[in-house]
């Protein structure tokens, strides 16, 4: 995977803190760079997104 750029974030402030993002905590969602003040806010982050998206998956094929 190609290194992130905090240049191509789409936010400039972490949704968790609210303080600025930092070059080191940056990780991608649906195709777009967010960024995070710290590597624990963007890994809480990755850490919900699995959650819901393993719940969708689960919901997805009870349905069927």
């Amino acid at each position: 995977m190609s290194q992130l750029k905090i240049s191509d974030a789409i936010n400039t402030t972490c949704p968790w803190s609210g303080d600025p993002i930092k070059e080191d905590s940056l990780t991608l969602y649906n195709g777009a760079v967010v960024g995070f003040c710290n590597t624990g806010c963007r890994d809480k982050f990755e850490k919900a997104i699995n959650h819901f998206e393993a719940a969708l998956q689960r919901r997805s094929h009870e349905s069927v």
